[in-house]
This record gives C-alpha cells, structure tokens and sequence, in this order.
C-alpha cells in the first residue's frame, strides 16, 4: 500500500537593519524590529493561520487517517510567540489531534553542519529542548536547512541519535534509482532517508496557480491519480515544502487549500494513506545505501550550496562568522547568543547571490549582492569586537583548547546525566505501574474473602435458625 508523507517547514526570515561602518562599536542592535513584526504578521494572517485550519479541518474531518509533519526554527518560533502566538496555539491544537508530527532542526535555520560540527550539534539540541517544551514531542526524525545533506553530515546526525533525516530526491544523486523508497547513509546504515519528490511538492508549491504550467488546473483526484499509477513497489511518497506556499507562493484566490483538502478524500478512494516520517521509519526498511559525499541541497537547479556559498563575498563571510564560533560557545553570553543565532541565518548569505535563478530572490533592503554583503559584514565587525571583548582574541590557543575540552566534557556528562534520568523516571513508572497491579490484585483478593467470610455467616445463621425450629 502507497503513504504520501507530507512535511511543512516553518522559519521566519530576520531582517537585519541598515547598519553603517560608522555605527560599529557604537550601535549593538542589529534588527528591523518594524519590518519583522510587519511579514511575520503578513504571513501569519494570510497563509499559516489558514492553513493551519485547514490541516486541522483535514484531520478532524478524516478521523485520523490524514497525517502532517512540520518543523519549526527556533528563531522562527521566537518570532511566532512575540508577533504571532496565535499560530503557536493553533500548532498545539493540532499537536493534540494526535495526528502530527514535529521534527528537529538546526535552531538559527543556520549552515553550521557544513563547518563546525559541535555548533551545528547544540544548535540541533537546543531546537529539540525548544519543540519539546511547546508541544511535548522529543523528535527522532531531523531535517537540516533547506534539506541540506551528504554522507558525513548523515553520520553527524546518527552519532546524535536520530532515527531519520529528510533530504531532497535530486537526479544528479538518484540517476536511475527512485525517491519512492527509503534508503540509509551510506556512512551510518542505522540512519534512514526519506527523499523528496521534486515534481509533485513543487507542482503544488511553485506551479499550482501558473496558468502558463502544461499541468494546470491542477486537480486533487489527477494528483492522486498520478500518484496511484508508480509501480507497486514505489510505496513512499516523500511530499516536502515550505507552510507558506499555502497562501504566499499559492495565493488563497488560486483555491489551494480547497485543493489541500480534498487530497485525503481522494487518497482514501485509491487505498493510498498517509504517514509522518518516524511511522516510516519503523516500519520500512531501507532498500540501501545512498551516496552523497557532495553536498546538496532542494534550493535552485544544481540543488546544490552554491545559493549560499557560490561566490567570494558568500564565502569571506562565512569563514569570518564561523572563525568566532568557538569562543560565542566559551562566552556563553545571552545577548551574544541571540545575536549568533539571527546572524547564523542562512537567508543572509542567500542575499549575497550572484547566480541567475528561477525563483525570484526577495533582497529587502539591499539594492544588491554586494550591498547585502557590505551591510552584514558591518555588522558582523562589530558582533565580533563584541566576542574578542568577551573573550580576547590573543587569548594562548592551549588555554582555548583547554576550555573546549571542558565544555566538551561537561556536554557529555550532563548527556549522560539526562539519560540516567530517562532510564530511572523509565523504571519508575514501571515500578507504579506494577504496584497498581498490586493493589487491584489485593482489592479483589480482599473482596472475595469477605465475600466468603459473608456467605460462611450467612451459612452458620441458618443453620443456627434451623436448628431453633427442631
């Protein structure tokens, strides 16, 4: 039997301000708090609040048998519970349909696993803290910015104990083989991968209301349709995209969510159910390994990180982030933390691009590349005086390593720490449980001897009463 697995990804861009090389060292606050509160609240009101609704309709109207994934950036919910809590909650009402599933990711929506393994690893812990304080779920299942992967990154994320990671279903990595299968890093067995089919998640995310597509109108029955058609061993449909192409990318006039909704409906009529990816996980096994020792991504046509680190301004800006990453650790400053979060984002080097793409690149305030580069670099000079302020820069390498080591280890202790923890509450609630038992046990015994010791008097006071009558 066919499963579509269908994932939203929910992250707020943070829109930095104009900031001049005249402000370094005077001026410490980065952010466009008017525009920021302006999109998150945009995008609230006309794509996530109603498409949130429309899940949830889909859920409730389907008694459990439609199924939705998301995952959230952690900055993308500190911006949802300053500007739009309102999303939050309607998040925590699907939560408790059962039904959905949330998933780990970096926290800054950064591309820290491409450099530094240790930051891309706190990152990806503290997300996970985050989820599971909001919505109760511990996630098993990861999903990197913009679906970034390869071998070594997979083998990252199965050290940190994931079942799965999602990743995209790119040609120049499948070539023959198909994305309707489960397959596992080549590096880690243990870590399975659920790839994305291109063309059917971005036939409804990029092409649904082009009137100009060979597909359109695109209907929900033909949709399913195609899908019933992959051979039958082609069992796991991998449907990824972005919440705000419901809404934004799909405008509510193109009836997208008209088109959302009547998906299980069709399904259901083609015995074609729906699945979150830990269900698939447990219970599919991999066909084999898959390959990448490049790495890749699902952004543009060479689904590659060239949209982010294709040219030199990209890349000095990088490398000069990244070069203070161990000491933003060290310092463990509140205020520098925020900051290494907002400025991780990945959407700030995408502004650097100098490639032609087929998706239209938003700049905001920046009138070009070059400027976009100028602006972060400015401030990227001032958030690191900052750090070396902290932390000098001339500090002696053996007593920085020396503080590494430690924070390591202190890591790795409290790790062990938190498992402890799980094993002992584990074997608490045994212990309750099997006193409950118990207890239930020698209620019955107890009530079944008094029943007797009742009878045997009941007995004897006949007996008695009889004996009076002869």
């Amino acid at each position: 039997m066919k499963t579509i697995c269908l994932y939203f990804e929910i992250h707020q861009i943070i829109h930095l301000k104009r900031y001049r090389f005249f402000d370094i060292g005077t001026d410490h606050y980065y952010y466009d708090d008017y525009e920021n509160e302006r999109t998150i609240a945009n995008i609230a009101e006309y794509s996530y609040v109603p498409a949130l609704d429309a899940l949830s309709e889909m859920i409730k109207k389907n008694d459990g048998y439609f199924k939705v994934a998301f995952s959230l950036s952690g900055v993308g919910l500190e911006q949802l519970e300053l500007h739009a809590p309102q999303v939050i909650e309607k998040l925590q009402k699907l939560n408790e349909t059962g039904c959905v599933e949330f998933l780990a990711e970096p926290y800054s929506h950064g591309l820290a696993s491409l450099i530094n393994e240790e930051s891309f690893a706190a990152e990806v812990k503290r997300q996970c803290n985050k989820i599971k304080e909001l919505f109760g779920q511990t996630p098993t299942i990861l999903r990197n910015s913009s679906l970034i992967y390869s071998d070594d990154i997979g083998l990252q994320v199965s050290q940190l104990g994931f079942n799965g990671m999602l990743t995209e279903g790119a040609k120049h990595v499948l070539g023959w083989k198909s994305p309707h299968y489960v397959y596992n890093c080549a590096l880690a067995p243990n870590l399975k991968l659920l790839l994305r089919d291109v063309t059917l998640s971005d036939d409804i995310s990029l092409r649904f209301n082009n009137s100009e597509w060979e597909g359109y109108p695109l209907f929900a029955d033909h949709y399913i349709d195609r899908i019933s058609r992959f051979p039958d061993e082609e069992k796991i449909i991998n449907i990824f995209m972005e919440l705000s192409a419901l809404g934004i990318a799909q405008p509510l006039s193109s009836n997208i969510l008209e088109f959302m909704k009547a998906l299980p409906v069709c399904a259901k009529a083609k015995e074609i159910t729906f699945s979150t990816p830990s269900e698939i996980c447990a219970s599919t096994k991999s066909v084999g390994n898959l390959d990448v020792p490049d790495t890749l991504s699902w952004v543009d046509e060479e689904r590659d990180v060239s949209s982010w680190l294709g040219n030199p301004m990209q890349r000095e800006a990088f490398n000069k982030l990244y070069s203070v990453a161990d000491r933003v650790r060290i310092a463990s400053d509140p205020r520098i933390n925020q900051d290494w979060d907002y400025l991780q984002a990945s959407n700030n080097f995408r502004f650097m691009t100098t490639k032609p793409s087929v998706m239209a690149i938003d700049r905001g305030i920046y009138s070009s590349p070059f400027d976009a580069f100028t602006n972060y670099m400015n401030i990227l000079g001032d958030f690191i005086n900052r750090v070396n302020s902290l932390y000098p820069e001339d500090i002696d390498n053996d007593e920085l390593n020396s503080l590494l080591t430690t924070i390591r280890n202190q890591d790795e202790e409290i790790s062990m720490k938190d498992k402890e923890i799980v094993r002992l509450q584990t074997k608490i609630e045994k212990i309750e449980v099997a006193n409950d038992k118990l207890r239930i046990k020698i209620e019955k015994t107890g009530s079944q001897t008094k029943k007797t010791v009742t009878t045997k008097k009941t007995e004897v006071k006949k007996a008695e009463t009889e004996a009076k009558k002869e």
